[in-house]
């Protein structure tokens, strides 16, 4: 009698000859490469191309290592740190209270439909209004301090974050809420239990746009008789056509914008755990 032996590495065969079913996913769990590789590969990939085509002299682009070492320069006297230091202070005051004025607006308006209606008109209305086009009002009315430029990135927050808080709050299953008011729940608890959790993700998320709005406003902002901030350096720089200290800039925004939003990121997945995921 001659036994069946089974080639090593290879799934034995059934009666018909075929091989027996796997797993669906399990022969290339192994294989996956983890995401932070690929980020890696990808900054590599774009930075590979930065240098490539300044290489080449297209478009006057300063290459990696001319901005690297511009970036040394005003790291060095300070004048890079005292910019970013002074944009973040602005966008991180005028994002917050933009965030917390949204949340309580956008709570409101979803709990209350007498408040929604009474808010709403404002609020599509000067979401069609871009923050930008406020800064000659902002001037006139508050000055040139530092009071207008948190004033227009604090608009830019609250636009982007109140209409996604809206919208988790009238999102929120209504069996959800029915099921609480049978088990003896009351609105504060129905409110606190319930629709907070349900409508965090929409807030997280209207978080996340806010503060990209926010950022992209900060540069037209700092315009307002700025003499610091990472807005106004790049401004002063396009006067003298010194494209190394825009482009130190617009990296400065760039790493300091995602390092925020990756912030932003970890607490909504530490917020959300309950939510599914893909």
């Amino acid at each position: 009698m001659s036994e069946t032996v089974g080639t090593p590495g290879k799934a034995p065969l059934g009666s018909g000859g075929s091989p027996e079913p796997v797993a669906p996913g399990s022969a290339g769990r192994g294989r996956r490469v983890p995401a932070l590789a690929l980020n890696v590969i990808a900054v590599a990939c774009g930075i590979a191309v930065w240098a490539l085509l300044a290489a080449n002299g297209v478009g006057g682009l300063p290459g990696p290592l001319a901005v690297a070492r511009r970036g040394a320069e005003l790291l060095g006297d300070g004048t890079l740190e005292g910019d970013m230091l002074a944009s973040l202070r602005r966008v991180f005051t005028g994002f917050a209270l933009g965030t917390v004025s949204a949340v309580v607006v956008g709570f409101l308006m979803g709990w209350y439909p007498v408040v929604r209606a009474l808010f709403e008109p404002y609020v599509q209305f000067f979401r069609t209004v871009p923050p930008l086009a406020l800064i000659p009002l902002a001037i006139m009315l508050m000055g040139i301090g530092e009071t207008p430029k948190i004033f227009v990135i604090f608009l830019a927050a609250f636009l982007s974050s109140v209409v996604a808080t809206l919208q988790g709050v009238v999102g929120v299953d209504r069996t959800l809420i029915d099921a609480a008011r049978v088990l003896g729940a009351g609105d504060r608890t129905i409110f606190l239990r319930v629709v907070i959790p349900a409508s965090a993700p929409f807030i997280l998320v209207g978080m996340r746009i806010g503060l990209g709005s926010a950022w992209a406003t900060l540069v037209a902002a700092e315009l307002i008789a700025a003499q610091q901030g990472l807005g106004f350096r790049m401004q002063h720089a396009e006067t003298y056509y010194d494209l190394d200290t825009i482009f130190v800039g617009l990296i400065a925004i760039g790493v300091l914008g995602l390092v925020m939003d990756r912030l932003l990121l970890l607490a909504e997945r530490r917020l959300t755990q309950w939510q599914e995921r893909r």
